[in-house]
C-alpha cells in the first residue's frame, strides 16, 4: 500500500474552478493507477477520472469528460485533479486512490485511499 494525501478542496461558485491533489508517500506512484472518486451525502462513491502512472493514459467518467482533467507529476508524486466549469452537482468528498498494476474505475480495486478533501460548488 501507498499512504496518499489529498488537498485543494474547497468552495467554489457555479462556473469555477478548483484543483485537488493527491500525494503518495511511504513509496513511489511507478507502475500505480491512481484514480479519483468522489462522494456526495447519501450517494454511493462513483468513479471520477483515472491515470495510469507508467504511460499516462487517462480515463473519465462521462458526467466530468471535457470538464476535469487528471495529470501527474513524476518529480513530485503527485496526482491532480483540475476542475473546471464545476456545477452543484460536482458537490462531493473527492477521494483519491491507488493500486498496483494499473488503473481501474472500480472503487474495490483499489487498496490505498486518501481521507478526502470536500469539494462545494454553490449554485
Amino acid at each position: 500500500q501507498v499512504q496518499l494525501v489529498e488537498s485543494g478542496g474547497g468552495l467554489v461558485q457555479a462556473g469555477g474552478s478548483l484543483r485537488v491533489s493527491c500525494t503518495a508517500s511511504g513509496r513511489t506512484f511507478s507502475n500505480y493507477g491512481v484514480a479519483w472518486f468522489r462522494q456526495a451525502p447519501g450517494k454511493e462513491r462513483v468513479f471520477v477520472a483515472c491515470i495510469s502512472w507508467s504511460d499516462g493514459g487517462t480515463y473519465y467518467a462521462n458526467s466530468v469528460r471535457g470538464r476535469f482533467t487528471i495529470s501527474r507529476d513524476n518529480a513530485k508524486n503527485t496526482v491532480y485533479l483540475q476542475m473546471n466549469s464545476l456545477k452543484p452537482d460536482d458537490t462531493a468528498v473527492y477521494y483519491c486512490a491507488a493500486r498496483a498494476g494499473g488503473w481501474s474505475i472500480l472503487p474495490v480495486d483499489f487498496d490505498s485511499w486518501g481521507q478526502g478533501t470536500q469539494v462545494t460548488v454553490s449554485s
